[in-house]
């Protein structure tokens, strides 16, 4: 890597990469250059895609959420399911996070740091999953995975306030709820590495869903706009999933909900 660097054009680069490990790799050498300095931002900057958004490679099959497999936990197969199926959500955050960082211009260089943030824990959440993956006998790609995050991704793209919104504040969100349960299927079932693995999730992924309340209320600030409300008008709009219990309020408190939405919850 160049000694000096520049964050949202080599974020982009890292987006289309099809490679998974080669992009864990490029978002690590990132965040390298982000703790050593070598790090630009260049908030105004006009970039173009140069292929499709975001790259990934040809295995897991994409199908509908219903289609996924059935994970029980009764057996090895099962557990690699549902181990896979986290693994998926992780490589979708990834891209997620490199494409908060290339795709929306004008914002304070923190919003881009703290999105880099994202990207480098996502892709290490990745990489613990799939060499546990391996420790079952299976690997990334082995089983199908849906589109879901991606497609709320793919939505929002023409605006950064529906972006913080649905998904950080929304499909990022939901992991704090589920969590634990899964955590605990994985530890009676005897997988305590498994389970570990999800405790760190859980408290990566408290800061991460943290960013997007913060850059959302930011972002409401800036345009003169009720949060909640707004956030209500944007759901409807892009028709993102409706919210369903039990919910980890404390988490989500961590998380930045304010109390008033918290009261939506309990």
């Amino acid at each position: 890597m160049e000694r000096s660097v520049e964050l949202r054009a080599c974020a982009l680069q890292c987006l289309l990469e099809t490679d998974p490990a080669a992009k864990a790799a490029g978002v690590a050498a990132l965040a390298q250059a982000h703790a050593e300095g070598r790090l630009q931002v260049d908030p105004q900057a006009v970039l173009d895609a140069q292929g499709p958004i975001p790259g990934r490679p040809v295995r897991p099959e994409l199908v509908p959420p219903r289609l996924v497999g059935r994970r029980s936990m009764a057996t090895v197969e099962g557990r690699a399911m549902l181990v896979h199926a986290l693994a998926h959500i992780e490589f979708n955050a990834i891209n997620l996070a490199l494409d908060a960082i290339w795709r929306f211009a004008g914002m304070p260089p923190a919003y881009y740091t703290d999105w880099l943030r994202v990207a480098h824990e996502e892709s290490l959440h990745f990489m613990m999953l799939g060499s546990h993956l391996s420790t079952l006998g299976y690997q990334y790609g082995d089983f199908t995975g849906h589109d879901s995050l991606w497609e709320m991704v793919a939505k929002t793209s023409g605006d950064l306030l529906a972006r913080m919104a649905l998904v950080p504040r929304t499909m990022e969100a939901r992991g704090l709820d589920a969590i634990p349960p899964l955590r605990a299927k994985l530890a009676q079932a005897g997988d305590p590495a498994a389970a570990a693995i999800l405790d760190r999730l859980l408290a990566d992924e408290v800061g991460h869903v943290e960013i997007g309340n913060r850059w959302y209320f930011h972002l409401c600030a800036q345009r003169g706009l009720d949060p909640l409300p707004t956030y209500d008008e944007l759901t409807a709009r892009y028709k993102a999933p409706v919210l369903k219990g039990p919910f980890n309020v404390e988490a989500r408190r961590q998380a930045g909900f304010t109390d008033a939405e918290l009261q939506r919850y309990l």
